[in-house]
């Protein structure tokens, strides 16, 4: 018989508010006084997608979990339109417990198995970022081939995927190869960025684009040359752009 899914739990502990699947294994963070802050580390290295693409048209997310990287996109890229695939509706019913926006024309929720729901979006998406975790890690179907075939085809030309990953997953060197293989060997990452969340960006060709072009950079030397120096590009990825939003650039 299999177990039951353990239900998210919200735990607010001075001006932080975190949700977790198990007590102390934090999936999401908030400050309750900047709700549109990223608090941990891997969601600052997952924004560096701006990098390689500052200007999505549609960016669309695996995972909502409390929030962060939905909140922080649709506040500070005010010209992208953002679609967030959710699994769970116990995780989705929490949304204003951390001050996630309501559905509306450029932000929308869906409650939907990505795996499925990623084909029925074929070549309209700028960026897709993948961090759908459970309580049990990273679904297997979410680290497959037909699912990286599918989300190379979701992309336009151009496009990036980021996927959020452990490095020391068993499964970690299988899904590498596998998305590797769906993206013809266009991927890199920044070494060390942030800590054993290994960030991994795959591009998709077709023709030159800026996206192909950093990927290829970024590949020679897994970003700058050493690791803290890729923690403080995540942070200067996402304080340029709060400065920008605030300037109304």
């Amino acid at each position: 018989m299999t177990p039951p899914t353990p239900l998210p739990q919200v735990r607010t502990r001075g001006d932080k508010r975190s949700l977790e699947f198990q007590p102390g294994m934090i999936q999401s963070e908030m400050r309750l006084s900047r709700p549109d802050e990223l608090v941990l580390s891997y969601a600052r290295a997952m924004m560096c997608f701006v990098l390689f693409h500052p200007r999505p048209e549609h960016i669309v997310m695996v995972g909502l979990g409390g929030g962060s990287l939905a909140k922080f996109c649709y506040r500070y890229l005010p010209h992208s339109r953002i679609t967030v695939l959710e699994l769970s509706a116990d995780v989705i019913a929490l949304r204003e417990q951390f001050a996630i926006p309501r559905d509306n024309a450029r932000f929308r929720v869906i409650e939907a198995d990505a795996a499925r729901h990623m084909r029925q979006l074929r070549g309209s998406v700028d960026v897709l970022l993948v961090d759908g975790f459970d309580a049990a890690g990273l679904p297997p179907e979410l680290g497959s081939a037909a699912f990286y075939a599918d989300c190379r085809r979701a992309l336009r030309p151009g496009g990036v995927l980021v996927a959020n990953m452990f490095s020391y997953d068993p499964n970690y060197g299988a899904m590498l190869r596998r998305l590797r293989q769906a993206f013809q060997g266009r991927i890199c990452w920044f070494r060390g960025i942030a800590g054993n969340n290994r960030i991994l960006f795959a591009v998709k060709g077709g023709a030159p684009s800026p996206a192909l072009a950093m990927q290829q950079k970024v590949a020679r030397s897994h970003g700058l040359a050493l690791p803290l120096l890729n923690k403080l590009l995540a942070h200067w990825t996402v304080f340029k752009l709060r400065w920008n939003a605030g300037r109304g650039a």
